[in-house]
């Protein structure tokens, strides 16, 4: 399941873990990204919480923590070349990943459709 938040994160579900990252969207407006930091494997987090920080030569932006749960995994590959979010955000871009405490507060996320009309 593929969902999205209005902060331009996208979330893929599969089962009770979610991988997190940030939109192709997004990294357009970011343009090149040159730094990422991404949250501590075991740190918890609840919906909404600053999870990671992204910048680019334009700008630095938080990644907030779409839903609730606890850092299970990091992408260390987009630590060492953050240019991968910008050439492939919705795979190898990903950033972490949360064993989620309610599965259930996926539901208030976007869909694919509302994303793009929230783009648009």
């Amino acid at each position: 399941m593929l969902k999205f938040t209005k902060d331009h994160e996208w979330v893929r579900i599969d089962g009770d873990t979610a991988t997190v990252g940030i939109t192709a969207h997004a990294a357009a407006l970011l343009g090149d990204l040159v730094f990422v930091e991404l949250p501590e494997v075991g740190k918890a987090l609840a919906k909404g919480d600053n999870a990671a920080v992204v910048e680019s030569v334009k700008a630095a932006s938080d990644v907030y923590a779409p839903l609730s749960g606890t850092v299970s995994e990091v992408n260390e590959a987009v630590v060492d070349d953050p240019s991968i979010v910008n050439s492939d955000a919705a795979a190898a871009g990903w950033f972490f990943k949360l064993e989620l405490k309610d599965v259930a507060e996926a539901d208030s996320l976007l869909d694919e459709a509302a994303y793009q009309q929230l783009i648009a």
